[in-house]
């Protein structure tokens, strides 16, 4: 269900974004900067926070995540508070995003990535 409610999300976003693109004439732009943006969004950023070493095992030993985590405990008295930084891209390397934030970050890196192809076409 949550796949379902993404793919219409971004084809709803293509679909706004190239009728605004067409008012503007740089329709291509747009539409290609969206998918670029949902790409990023539903793509981009778990392999970006698994190649942080944050994963489904865990931590990765010798990774930034390490030395993030590392350094959350020293601040923190011995360990890593609940909430925080680590802790939430941790829960993001190791269950995924849940289906509002994907729904959420595509809807924004959509949007951001539909102006920037309308400025890049003008």
């Amino acid at each position: 269900m949550g796949a379902r409610v993404v793919t219409v999300g971004i084809v709803i976003l293509l679909i706004i974004g190239s009728a605004i693109g067409e008012e503007n004439g740089s329709g291509i732009g747009t539409v290609i900067g969206a998918t670029v943006g949902a790409g990023l969004a539903l793509v981009g950023l778990p392999v970006f926070i698994g190649a942080l070493g944050f994963t489904g095992a865990g931590i990765a030993a010798g990774s930034v995540a390490a030395k993030m985590m590392s350094a959350a405990a020293i601040a923190n008295g011995g360990g890593v508070a609940a909430g925080s930084t680590v802790a939430v891209l941790q829960s993001i390397g190791a269950a995924g995003l849940s289906v509002g934030a994907k729904v959420g970050l595509t809807a924004a890196l959509s949007s951001a990535g539909a102006a920037t192809g309308a400025q890049l076409t003008e």
